[in-house]
């Protein structure tokens, strides 16, 4: 592993801890988050001691204890050697605290944080930023440490479960995206079968009328000249219906 890179929390000088726990550093006991009192072989204490105000000492253990429960110390191996640094116990004044909002406004124009939207780059920053103003409350009081430390929980909380929940909808909508063109595509082949089905079916519709239009011609040539046959019998029939009336009145005639 390579070192971590500069951050904008606070740590102390690195501290290289030997591989052979017995040759641990008394400063990297320091490390665990509940570190358990160590159990004296000595006499007994008189019951009124355990009753004095903490010494300046034991206040400082504490805030150290708290601040690597609350801010755990980064590790890395460099050169086969394992190297922990710890965050700083050291309290911050006012200058310290402007300098970190200068040094906040210089990352993000060197990293070119995207002052809108989502960046990954501006969200490191502030969560680093956030966790160095934790680190400079607990100094001076450890509850109100713990309280930010519940309210930096609960918004990263709440940021991963808006990421899930942003990861889920851009799924959901790839998803109905591909669906959609799936489905555009089957509905573009189905188009085209209906456009041939309908001008196969208009070819059909014009082969009909055209045979229907023959047909309504020759049935009326037919009739017309049907027509004219029936007439020209009719006119025969007369003709000869005339001329057997004559012949039979004539023949009738003469009897008389």
């Amino acid at each position: 592993m390579i070192p971590p890179a500069d951050s904008l929390l606070r740590y102390e000088n690195p501290v290289l801890v030997s591989r052979n726990p017995e040759k641990r550093s008394p400063k990297a006991h320091s490390l665990k988050v509940s570190p358990q009192q160590p159990v004296s072989t000595g006499p007994v204490p008189p019951p009124p001691k355990p009753k004095t105000t903490p010494t300046a000492v034991d206040l400082t253990k504490q805030a150290e204890e708290i601040l690597n429960a609350i801010l755990p110390p980064r590790e890395w191996v460099e050169d086969n050697q394992l190297w922990i640094q710890q965050v700083s116990t050291t309290p911050s004044t006012r200058m310290d605290v402007v300098h970190l909002q200068e040094e906040l406004d210089l990352k993000l124009q060197q990293r070119q944080a995207r002052e809108t939207g989502i960046c990954p780059v501006r969200r490191e920053l502030y969560s680093q930023c956030f966790d160095e103003l934790i680190r400079e409350v607990t100094i001076n009081c450890a509850e109100r440490g713990l309280l930010l430390l519940r309210v930096r929980d609960e918004i990263r909380m709440t940021i991963a479960a808006y990421q899930t929940l942003y990861e889920s909808s851009v799924a959901f909508g790839m998803r109905k995206a591909l669906q959609a063109e799936q489905g555009k595509s089957d509905m573009e082949k189905r188009i085209a079968e209906l456009e041939d089905e309908k001008r196969d079916l208009e070819r059909q519709v014009n082969e009909q009328k055209a045979k229907c239009e023959a047909i309504e011609k020759r049935e009326s040539e037919r009739r017309q000249v049907e027509e004219k046959k029936h007439g020209e019998e009719v006119q025969f029939l007369k003709r000869t219906n005339q001329q057997l009336k004559a012949q039979l009145e004539g023949i009738i005639a003469p009897k008389k």
